[in-house]
């Protein structure tokens, strides 16, 4: 784990890396992402005062998309998707028994630290739904079953 001061350096890094780039939040905050599994809270005011931003600024696109996390996700992250044409094959059943199993909902991570539970809408696999995403492997037709596949 780094410490705030390891944190507050690789920033500055990434920030001096993405120096000189137009509309350059989205990539920074992508290669913080990329640098910590997720935006680190303390970030965010040294990202907003590098690029002239209100914190609030940087606070509501982290929020607004969804693949930026505030806290480390877990050892496996596993995406339902949620679109409509995955809801018609059966995603809703599917989401409520996986949710069941872990013991958690949308946006949260089990206790243990194992698994991280996202909506996603749409992976592309509209005629193989069910569909999920597991640590960035596409799964079609995926069931109940499909919480084994994170138990690996």
């Amino acid at each position: 784990m780094l410490d705030s001061a390891d944190t507050t350096d690789r920033i500055s890094e990434i920030l001096e890396a993405h120096s000189g780039l137009e509309g350059p939040l989205l990539p920074i905050l992508h290669a913080v992402q990329e640098a910590f599994g997720h935006v680190p809270q303390a970030a965010v005011p040294q990202i907003a005062k590098a690029l002239n931003l209100s914190k609030a600024e940087v606070h509501g696109v982290v929020t607004f998309y969804h693949d930026f996390r505030e806290a480390p996700a877990g050892r496996h992250v596993l995406k339902l998707c949620r679109a409509e044409a995955c809801q018609a094959m059966g995603a809703d059943r599917v989401a409520g028994a996986v949710k069941a199993a872990l013991g958690i909902d949308w946006h949260e991570t089990t206790p243990d630290g194992r698994v991280t539970l996202e909506p996603v809408f749409c992976l592309g696999l509209c005629a193989c739904g069910p569909a999920a995403m597991v640590d960035g492997r596409l799964v079609g037709r995926c069931d109940e079953g499909i919480v084994a596949e994170v138990a690996k």
